[in-house]
């Protein structure tokens, strides 16, 4: 009988040792998160945070974007975010200039480091300029209510300075303590287990808020559509997620001696969502960016300007129908456009003629990797139109059961941030499983 290689979990001391670590940087992460940006006014942001309609539904669409940090509105209010989209603005440069495809071709080792290095860099502006748009949302709906975040004896420009140096020092932070969790902890896994740990501390919040704003009535009902809601997207995300296609290849034989092997048929798997959570990042950032500029100009003196502004708050803020709409065909779009610049990226065609092997009935090189593209695409159809699916389920759920008028406010974790968590939590799976094996842990062991 074959037992679990898991029972030796904590048999290994190296293992053992890795998870602590990970466990215990995690929580630094959550107390730091909570620690406040210096001369903030906590009761107006209370108010912003406690308040209804636009402020309410912006800031809930940056809050699932930074990973549930937002809403502290502490040194880490941005979380781990900029970095990530610094990583895919880089990612996204490679294949559109000469110049870096060239870099990374060359010596693909160094180009990694490059890549690495310059993502740090572009980290910080991008911090930047994501603090500056946050603190104005926050300033902006907190004189709605007459008050003001800043709390500073000192003036504007001071406060605004030190809360930009504070949260951006606070994204590098949480970076670091990221990088720390792949070094020292749970290998690969650092950013991902930081945006994880955010989204997962968030449900008992959410939880509590939905129960106290039901009757006793409708109180059962709830927590039967909410169990049933969550399984059955937890199953379609895996499911999809999992989806591959195998390509048959064949390999060339191999010389052993002065005999010659017969080829050796295989597979290519080609994923049916090799985007994974990117295009929603993308398509989320892009139509939340309109609703974070208006703010600058919402109440400009020009009536104009004012109500153009104040159109594309209402527009891009996330409660109207047309903000869900363009978010679903916008997250169809990014999906086909991520996955084009991934598998372009990679070249399995030219890759598959060094090694000698052949798609059957596909001439090598060049013709294979068209090939490759044309089934990719047909198979990422469904991986499109699912993330998009996803995208939009707040909205959808929203219709069936809406709580307080809002579109957004029934998922106990976003099907967003419910995707993140089913992907973490299977590549963290896989990971100590790999560990286990690397170890010796996985053979099986006769009982009885």
């Amino acid at each position: 009988m074959k037992r679990s290689a898991w029972r030796f979990l904590f048999i290994s001391s190296d293992i053992r040792n890795r998870i602590l670590i990970t466990v215990g940087l995690l929580i630094l992460y959550r107390f730091v998160a909570h620690v406040p940006v210096p001369g903030v006014n906590r009761a107006a942001i209370a108010g912003v945070l406690g308040g209804s309609g636009q402020g309410q539904t912006l800031i809930g669409l940056l809050d699932l974007l930074s990973g549930g940090t937002v809403s502290n509105f502490g040194v880490m209010a941005m979380g781990v975010y900029p970095y990530i989209t610094a990583q895919i603005i880089l990612q996204l440069l490679v294949p559109i200039v000469p110049a870096l495809q060239a870099r990374m071709d060359e010596d693909p080792r160094e180009g990694r480091k490059w890549m690495e290095k310059w993502t740090y860099y572009l980290a910080i502006p991008m911090s930047l300029l994501q603090a500056v748009g946050q603190i104005r949302i926050f300033q902006q709906y907190a004189s709605q209510q007459s008050g003001s975040i800043l709390n500073f004896p000192l003036g504007l420009n001071v406060a605004t300075f030190t809360m930009l140096l504070t949260m951006t020092a606070g994204t590098m932070f949480a970076i670091w303590l990221g990088e720390l969790i792949s070094e020292y902890g749970i290998r690969n896994q650092g950013l991902s287990l930081i945006i994880f740990a955010g989204i997962v501390a968030r449900i008992p919040s959410n939880l509590g808020r939905l129960l106290t704003n039901q009757t006793q009535g409708t109180l059962i009902p709830l927590l039967v559509f909410l169990v049933f809601l969550l399984v059955l997207t937890i199953f379609a995300i895996v499911y999809v997620q999992e989806g591959r296609r195998n390509v048959p290849v064949m390999y060339p034989g191999r010389r052993v001696g002065n005999r010659m092997s017969m080829p050796v048929k295989g597979t290519l798997p080609l994923m049916v969502n090799m985007a994974g959570m990117i295009p929603i990042i993308f398509g989320q950032s892009l139509l939340t960016f309109p609703a974070v500029l208006a703010q600058f100009f919402i109440q400009s003196t020009n009536a104009t300007v004012a109500k153009i502004a104040t159109f594309f708050s209402n527009t891009f803020g996330g409660f109207s129908d047309t903000y869900w709409l363009l978010f679903f065909l916008m997250v169809v779009g990014f999906t086909f456009f991520y996955t084009d610049v991934l598998f372009a990226q990679q070249n399995y065609g030219e890759n598959l003629k060094r090694s000698g092997a052949q798609v059957p009935g596909v001439t090598k090189g060049a013709a294979t990797q068209r090939y490759l593209t044309r089934v990719l695409r047909r198979i990422t159809l469904p991986g499109a139109l699912f993330l998009g699916l996803v995208a939009v389920m707040p909205f959808l759920v929203g219709l069936i059961w809406p709580i307080g008028g809002s579109n957004t406010g029934l998922l106990l974790v976003s099907s967003s941030g419910l995707l993140i968590v089913v992907g973490v939590v299977r590549d963290l799976y896989r990971s100590i499983e790999a560990e286990l094996k690397l170890r010796g842990y996985d053979q099986a062991v006769l009982v009885r």
